[in-house]
């Protein structure tokens, strides 16, 4: 028998894109109108994606939800900046950059009666203590400064502490010695229950502070700028003025290093930089140097 008007299923709602971008829209005007940080001109599709993780990892049945409770919960905005930053990564990731860094960079870099490096989008800050690594075993710490940034507080207080998951230890020990390193990791750190705590000298010659790239202005006058996997979340014209700010940061003749999947290829500060490495995507500004695959 024929089932009767009473006795139709209802369609299943389509979930409406549209829709979910204008509330993405508004959820991003909102935390720079009520917090003054300001994510538009982050790349689009990655934006949209954490910004919906996020709402379903603090339960907000749409983002519009969200975004009330943004405007309405101080204590939500770390919260929601560790949700939207990328604070993921490992010492000495892509140890062979670490290498290149340590053979092509660091003997021109030796030359300098001080040297200022600049990491910025710093996160967790493996990466910082992974370069002051290599900086001691070179012996060029002692006349170093780092500059470690990052937008995100709670990021930075969790790199200035320096402690990691002990279960990391193993594959970041065999990227130091991929990188070079010349002693073992293990020399850096002390274990203890289930963490491991970096070493205090490692931090003696490191400032943690916060900067926004997409806001911000130069940082500091710096010999060598470490800016990976960070760009890869922009959007076209925040890459250009971000890649525009590590420019005008350099000194003559200084070293740009970014991430494995970052380019400057078709960016209009490329016109300043030659390409020290390609693989490993490290450039210099300035004096024309040979290439290396």
């Amino acid at each position: 028998m024929a089932a009767t008007m009473n006795e139709r299923r209802e369609p299943v709602p389509v979930k409406d894109v549209a829709l979910e971008d204008i509330e993405v829209e508004l959820f991003v005007r909102a935390l720079r109108l009520r917090h003054g940080y300001d994510f538009s001109q982050y790349a689009p599709a990655s934006l949209k994606r954490r910004v919906l993780q996020l709402a379903r990892a603090l339960e907000a049945h749409t983002v519009s939800a969200l975004t009330a409770r943004l405007l309405h919960e101080p204590g939500l905005l770390s919260v929601v900046l560790a949700g939207l930053s990328v604070p993921v990564s490992e010492m000495f990731r892509d140890p062979d950059v670490f290498r290149a860094l340590r053979e092509q960079v660091f003997p021109v870099l030796a030359s300098y009666p001080q040297i200022n490096i600049w990491q910025a989008g710093c996160a967790r800050g493996q990466e910082v203590y992974s370069l002051a690594i290599l900086l001691e075993e070179a012996g060029l710490y002692e006349r170093t400064q780092i500059y470690a940034t990052d937008f995100n507080e709670d990021a930075l207080t969790q790199a200035q502490e320096g402690i990691y998951p002990s279960k990391e230890a193993q594959l970041w020990s065999r990227n130091y010695l991929a990188a070079g390193g010349s002693h073992t990791l293990a020399d850096y750190y002390s274990a203890r229950y289930e963490f491991i705590k970096l070493d205090q000298r490692l931090r003696r010659n490191v400032i943690f502070a916060n900067h926004n790239l997409v806001t911000d202005e130069v940082f500091c006058e710096a010999h060598l700028v470490l800016c990976r996997n960070v760009l890869i979340y922009f959007s076209d014209p925040l890459q250009d003025r971000t890649l525009a700010l590590f420019r005008d940061s350099l000194v003559r003749g200084g070293f740009l290093c970014l991430g494995t999947r970052e380019s400057l290829d078709f960016a209009p500060s490329s016109i300043d930089f030659t390409a020290v490495e390609t693989a490993s995507r490290i450039y210099r500004l300035g004096p024309r140097t040979a290439v290396r695959d």
